[in-house]
């Protein structure tokens, strides 16, 4: 499950995910930015904040997560991924190879600077 605060007037997500991701997490997702991104072409942002990352549910969760950031990564401005997991760190510098956005890590207490750096 991934709790979702979406500030529609920065044009930023914030996304917490407090247990495994499901694929109808990233539907629900999708249904929340997709008409924003429709009227404004793109979102400032999404944080990802969670103090350890959860995993997946199963296989098709993953693949249901992959879909997603294929899709929507070149309407996202910027990634900050804030969290104490390194697997996130790892993921970040995967990422930066093959997604548009631009993605920085913060360690879980700085949500306060990444929210700062989301704004520049």
């Amino acid at each position: 499950m991934i709790n979702v605060d979406f500030d529609k007037e920065r044009g930023i997500a914030t996304l917490a995910p407090t247990e495994t991701l499901h694929s109808d997490d990233f539907a629900k997702l999708a249904e929340m930015i997709d008409p924003y991104i429709a009227e404004h072409g793109k979102i400032k942002g999404l944080i990802i904040y969670t103090e350890f990352f959860p995993g997946w549910d199963d296989f098709s969760s993953m693949i249901t997560h992959m879909k997603f950031v294929n899709a929507h990564h070149k309407h996202i401005q910027k990634v900050a991924l804030v969290s104490d997991a390194t697997i996130l760190d790892f993921t970040a510098n995967i990422a930066n190879h093959f997604v548009n956005a631009e993605i920085a890590s913060f360690d879980y207490k700085d949500l306060d600077a990444a929210k700062q750096w989301m704004s520049l």
